[in-house]
């Protein structure tokens, strides 16, 4: 009897230090991979955003991404005003690190949606956006900003790059979403995406965001095409979100402010 419980006694000692062994091995694991983490996520960011702004070459290297990528220039927004927020005033040193998503889960930097205008389906709003601004010559070129919004089945998180007129649509994309494969997931879709380029955000009067997806496909002698787009067949709740998500953040409670200060000058 007293061997037997000598045998048990060893048998959980054992377990006990190889649990431990093992977790110290994942710890440290995790810790050292860490910094390749951040660098993959960052590169992942990057090479999502050139993509919608047009500017990423099939099979680029990482070489060539940062270099096209070091021609932006990083910069946070007061989402209210329009105006640009120094890096340190949100707590981070460099524009780059700031996490938007993050802070709209914090009360103390985000605000609460009202039900009737979160067409975007999202919440929470943060106080402070990122977008990326590319200049040549003092001239504005392009200007991406990020967006996201409800589809059927996910948040889909993408960038929608403006032209020089802070208005034309040079490029819509989505990085992440759980959307039906061969339905909604046709946000993916290279030729879909295509039919974004050109479109104008805004009218005449550049208030209200005018973007539509039209069930059925867009006819060529359709009033206002310019601001309209083919809904993803079979995929009308996905279609209804991303118009709705586009929409929203090219809205008053979205970029519009910076997006009209862009416009005349301002910033």
């Amino acid at each position: 009897m007293a061997k037997a419980k000598e045998t048990v006694s060893r048998t959980l000692m054992v377990a006990l230090v190889l649990s431990i062994a093992f977790s110290v091995v994942v710890s440290t694991a995790a810790v050292m991979l860490r910094p390749v983490q951040v660098t993959n996520q960052n590169l992942d960011i990057r090479s999502n955003m050139l993509a919608a702004a047009g500017m990423l070459e099939p099979g680029a290297s990482t070489e060539e991404i940062e270099e096209a990528f070091s021609r932006f220039d990083v910069r946070l927004v007061d989402l209210d005003t329009g105006e640009y927020v120094e890096p340190s005033e949100v707590g981070v040193k460099d524009a780059m690190k700031y996490d938007m998503y993050k802070a709209a889960s914090d009360p103390e930097r985000s605000s609460s949606i009202p039900s009737k205008e979160d067409k975007a389906g999202i919440k929470r709003r943060p106080n402070v956006g990122k977008v990326y601004v590319l200049e040549e010559d003092g001239e504005l070129v392009r200007v991406v900003v990020p967006v996201h919004g409800y589809g059927l089945w996910s948040t889909l998180y993408g960038f929608v790059s403006l032209e020089g007129d802070a208005n034309t649509i040079e490029g819509l994309g989505f990085y992440d979403h759980a959307e039906t494969p061969g339905l909604g997931g046709e946000v993916d879709n290279p030729r879909w995406k295509r039919q974004w380029v050109g479109k104008e955000v805004y009218g005449d009067e550049r208030e209200e965001p005018r973007i539509q997806l039209v069930k059925g496909g867009v006819s060529s002698d359709a009033a206002d095409r310019e601001h309209k787009v083919d809904a993803l067949s079979g995929a009308t709740l996905t279609s209804r979100g991303v118009e709705n998500l586009v929409n929203y953040w090219m809205g008053d409670r979205g970029f519009a402010p910076y997006l009209k200060k862009l416009r005349e000058g301002e910033v």
